[in-house]
């Protein structure tokens, strides 16, 4: 198998390496980068040009690498006890497969994507060494070992909020994505807008990335918010010259809402508008 994207899907030439690596060294992907450059669509389209079904366990903050693997319901069997219900006899009625179980019994290859690894418990990443170096765990409740009938391509996300354990990241592959360059980002756009004209793109880009480079943004902007602000321009259809008198020191963007996500940096847009024009 050998990844080399999609036409959904701009990958650069250092992305593609890494996930073949990956996959030929049978270790979990780890991705990191900027909330909205595609970390959670790259397991999507490695799936989906690989023809492989596409398991997704999306993690939060109350995630437990349990339930990854599998969680016993022992309320369920309790009331079916009380009701006089025959299937309490046997424990394996009351085990929910999690998202690596199915993973793991899978008679063909599958792409498993941890999500937002980095939002769990610190320990969440330790807890899963031995089962993703293994492939397999034990089920204490059935006695059952499950093993990985063909090996999944493991894709695990990353927003950096928090620190992940050494011993989590020797048995990793580690990539980041960098922030699409201006010319990677028009290709972007061309996937998502292939009739957008060019001198609306060109412009809108000259805004986004002088809006990218303002010191002191609390959140800049990501490719996805660009993407939801192209195709409000072209809704509206804002007209490129505006955006090409645009300076991002004398006015905030048209239609900001879309790239501008806290009101802090609404402000710092309109502070350094207001010192702009008090130069003048």
């Amino acid at each position: 198998m050998n990844f080399t994207g999609t036409e959904e899907y701009v990958v650069t030439p250092e992305l593609q390496l890494a996930v073949n690596a990956a996959i030929k060294l049978q270790k979990p992907l780890l991705i990191k980068g900027e909330p909205g450059t595609g970390k959670t669509m790259l397991a999507e389209q490695i799936a989906s040009a690989l023809d492989v079904p596409l398991i997704q366990w999306h993690i939060k903050s109350t995630t437990k690498a349990q339930q990854g693997l599998y969680e016993y319901d022992a309320v369920s069997r309790l009331r079916d006890s009380q009701l006089g219900d025959d299937k309490v006899h046997d424990i394996s009625n009351y085990i929910l497969k999690g998202k690596i179980w199915q993973a793991f019994e899978s008679d063909t290859q599958t792409v498993l994507l941890i999500d937002e690894i980095d939002k769990a418990d610190i320990e969440f990443p330790n807890d899963l060494l031995l089962e993703l170096d293994k492939m397999e765990f034990y089920v204490y409740e059935t006695k059952q070992q499950i093993k990985a009938t063909t090996r999944p391509i493991v894709v695990i996300t990353s927003n950096n909020e928090k620190e992940l354990p050494d011993a989590f990241l020797r048995r990793c592959f580690f990539h980041y994505i960098d922030f699409p360059d201006a010319q990677t980002m028009e290709k972007i756009v061309q996937v998502h807008y292939p009739n957008i004209k060019k001198q609306l793109v060109s412009q809108a880009m000259d805004v986004f990335f002088d809006v990218r480079k303002i010191p002191g943004l609390k959140k800049k902007p990501s490719t996805s918010e660009l993407i939801d602000w192209l195709k409000l321009l072209m809704a509206d259809d804002i007209p490129a010259e505006i955006l090409k008198d645009h300076d991002n020191k004398n006015a905030i963007p048209p239609l900001y809402g879309a790239l501008l996500k806290n009101e802090q940096d609404v402000q710092l847009l309109e502070k350094l508008a207001f010192m702009h024009r008090a130069k003048r």
